[in-house]
């Protein structure tokens, strides 16, 4: 046992060399996911004269009962403007088998947010992040979503070519 963790640990330094990551961060949800729970981030400074691709990233568990993930996402400029969107991202292939990266029943997925983005006023950026996952023909929505473990961002610099 000691000798996979090593092996995994070994492996994700190796990865996270060759990234051109500029900040992430990642919450643990406690529990399903409440329709009103809202998942807040704020953005470290980054340069203004730079381009950068920004991701969003779900863990999420055999017990993730859908085919798809439906989110809300708000990214809040420090002079007030927001700008806010409704996503909604393809978790599991038509066969069943999960999306994304992981051993076993946990699956990381690294979504497309943002592309291009300058950062260019000064102050606090926030990205903001709700679930709307509702069940076909209901006008509610799923008050308590089951199997999502984690919630996160990452920002990568555009290298220029």
């Amino acid at each position: 046992m000691h000798r996979l963790i090593t092996t995994v640990l070994l492996f994700a330094v190796l990865a996270s060399c060759d990234s051109n990551t500029v900040a992430s961060e990642s919450k643990s949800l406690l529990g399903p996911w409440d329709k009103d729970e809202v998942v807040e981030f704020t953005i470290p400074k980054m340069d203004s004269l730079k381009k950068y691709n920004v991701f969003l990233h779900i863990r999420n568990s055999n017990e993730y009962p859908y085919n798809n993930l439906f989110l809300i996402v708000s990214m809040n400029f420090p002079k007030g403007k927001t700008v806010v969107d409704t996503l909604e991202y393809r978790m599991a292939n038509p066969d069943g088998s999960w999306l994304g990266q992981g051993i076993g029943s946990m699956k990381e997925n690294k979504l497309w947010y943002k592309e291009n983005v300058s950062f260019f006023e000064e102050g606090n950026y926030n990205i903001t992040i709700t679930q709307a996952v509702r069940n076909n023909g209901d006008v509610d929505g799923v008050t308590q979503l089951e199997g999502i473990t984690d919630v996160g961002y990452s920002i990568e610099e555009v290298l220029q070519k």
